[in-house]
């Protein structure tokens, strides 16, 4: 897949360190959810924080602006943390559950591309990501998981154990998946910032219009918990 190829270039060890160096403290949640409508929880790393972009121009904000102006009442919470790998997200799920102002009616979860990038085992973001999911449902809070792919310089066998964990984890927790959260952004240079690692605003606005379809389906089919 060409996206993969080029995120190979973006995965090389000079790329690497920079990614690394991202660990910041959690962003602050964006305001409350605004009258009657859905409340979504954005949990993720620096693509959901919205690296290298205004507040305004971040996966949930810009998520949050095409539901709305599709007619769909919602606030999409912005819990993304620069540089979290999957051990990371799970430590502070439960902290960040609690200083939301109510139980979500969705929540997406997009982390595991640091795990990649650092190499770690595909089998421990595995274990991560359903205790993640896991909780989430307990609490009976839906899931869309949003998938990363692995880069060809990490080997076959790694890309083969990397990429099947999201389609698995999704499958195993009943979660729906949007299998490449880079999908159609990671190939095009104009999309991308200079790291070629984070896409830019424009290269989010692709993103939110391909998976906004998605998350709109899940959250009709999710009941209110006003």
């Amino acid at each position: 897949m060409a996206a993969v190829h080029l995120l190979a270039s973006s995965c090389s060890p000079e790329a690497q360190p920079a990614q690394r160096s991202e660990k910041s403290e959690p962003t602050a949640l964006a305001g409350e959810p605004q009258g009657v409508g859905k409340l979504v929880l954005a949990f993720g790393d620096s693509l959901y924080a919205g690296y290298g972009l205004a507040p305004n121009e971040s996966f949930p904000a810009q998520l949050e602006q095409a539901l709305r102006k599709s007619g769909v009442a919602v606030s999409v919470q912005n819990a993304g943390v620069s540089g979290d790998t999957t051990a990371a997200g799970l430590e502070r799920l439960e902290f960040t559950l609690a200083g939301l102002p109510r139980v979500p009616d969705l929540a997406i979860v997009g982390l595991g591309g640091n795990d990649m990038l650092r190499g770690l085992d595909p089998a421990v973001t595995r274990r991560n990501l359903q205790s993640i999911c896991g909780r989430l449902r307990e609490r009976g809070i839906p899931v869309v998981l949003t998938g990363m792919l692995a880069p060809p310089n990490l080997g076959a066998d790694y890309r083969r154990r990397f990429d099947a964990v999201f389609p698995d984890v999704a499958k195993q927790c009943g979660a729906a998946l949007y299998p490449f959260f880079l999908q159609g952004v990671v190939t095009d240079s104009a999309l991308m910032l200079p790291d070629r690692i984070h896409p830019n605003r424009e290269g989010v606005q692709r993103v939110v219009r391909a998976i906004a379809p998605t998350i709109g389906a899940e959250l009709a089919k999710a009941p209110s918990r006003q």
